[in-house]
């Protein structure tokens, strides 16, 4: 049977009964009004089906390529800080003698991923290994890549330089103190230098930077302190300075960031590229300690841990410290160090198998590693 009218049939005669038309669903029909009507749905389903789908390749694309205002947190690799990365030693020293280590102290780091679509986004999220954050708690608006680049090299190059005075100092090393920085618009500036030696204020002489802030700790705006001082290269000098401000109490404020450097007759190289932020400073000090002293300071076990410190050795907490236990535990680390301020939530993050070591100050952290090689419980990190 054939869609085209029957050829053979009169054309000027008189109407004969209906014809009947077989249909794709090979059903005939004897209404034009209801072909009509199921043509119409018909368009209406394509154009839904189209519309459909160019919603899901819009959604796709947008998955695919537009970026979203969030950060993926994650553990991150860890670093032997005894050891050596791409072929050169993390802690070298030159020009005094150094000791064979055994065992690991392996430095923690976070995983951050910047710049995700939403579908790498929601991807890193449900793996249960990450998790996202808003980017503007760790990016200020306007920031560069660039910018944070060079701010976590800042803090990390003070890390090390406080984890060397905080390890020579408990060694037994003297200090001295100097100009860091000078504050713009203070009175310091033009009068010292960064990297003047600091030896006395108003004829009180000052050992380290807590010295420094005692002999101020009195003073009064407008007052005029002399502060005796030596450049890298040059004589001793004494300036007048007469005191501005401070922008956080009523004492005189000078305008400058002391610092305390070690007093050494040799040099403490760190090396590890690639790696920025403060959380390294505990055990670089412990590395260095345990290069210039007799003895594996880990009697071979392989110790992880985190913590920023000071030049006095107090230890402070940090940041993601739920992914750092996860990722000691996968270096195969035993034993982690865990800042005072951190211990309740790596207890709440710590996996199975991983001893969690309360520390607050290089000290706990050094009868710590005494107790472990030694076969002896250290002070765990049991709800902080």
């Amino acid at each position: 049977m054939s869609d085209s009218p029957d050829k053979s049939a009169p054309t000027d005669g008189p109407a004969g009964p209906p014809r009947h038309t077989l249909r794709d669903d090979n059903t005939t029909s004897t209404d034009p009004d209801r072909d009509r009507q199921r043509r119409l749905r018909l368009s209406r389903r394509g154009w839904t089906m189209l519309a459909s789908g160019v919603l899901v390749l819009t959604f796709a694309l947008l998955g695919a390529f537009v970026r979203v205002p969030y950060v993926a947190l994650g553990p991150g690799p860890t670093y032997d800080t005894l050891g050596a990365v791409n072929g050169s030693e993390v802690i070298r020293v030159d020009g005094e003698r150094t000791y064979p280590t055994d065992g690991e102290l392996r430095m923690t780091t976070v995983s951050l991923n910047d710049n995700m679509t939403l579908f790498g986004a929601l991807g890193m999220w449900l793996s249960g290994r990450y998790a996202l954050a808003p980017r503007e708690e760790y990016f200020r608006p306007g920031q560069s890549d660039d910018e944070v680049r060079r701010e976590n090299l800042r803090q990390f190059r003070n890390s090390q330089s406080n984890a060397e005075v905080a390890a020579l100092r408990r060694l037994g090393h003297p200090v001295r103190v100097v100009v860091d920085q000078i504050v713009d618009e203070s009175p310091a500036v033009g009068v010292l230098e960064p990297g003047d030696r600091i030896l006395r204020i108003d004829g009180e002489d000052v050992a380290d930077s807590a010295g420094v802030r005692a002999a101020l700790r009195d003073t009064r705006p407008g007052q005029t302190v002399s502060v005796a001082v030596r450049g890298e290269d040059g004589p001793e000098r004494t300036e007048d300075i007469t005191l501005g401000r401070h922008p956080n109490g009523p004492h005189g404020f000078i305008g400058i960031q002391p610092t305390d450097i070690a007093n050494v007759p040799f040099e403490v190289d760190i090396a590890l590229e690639d790696v920025g932020g403060p959380s390294a400073g505990l055990m670089f000090a412990l590395a260095i300690m345990d290069e210039l002293t007799p003895g594996a300071m880990t009697g071979g076990e392989r110790v992880a841990g985190t913590g920023t410190i000071d030049a006095a050795g107090n230890v402070g907490e940090i940041g993601g410290i739920s992914f750092k236990v996860v990722a000691a535990h996968e270096a195969g680390a035993t034993a982690f160090l865990v800042p005072a301020g951190n211990c309740d939530e790596a207890v709440a993050a710590a996996p199975d198998g991983l001893s969690l070591v309360r520390v607050a100050t290089l000290d706990d952290a050094v009868t710590a590693l005494e107790s472990l090689a030694d076969g002896r419980p250290a002070t765990p990190c049991a709800g902080g």
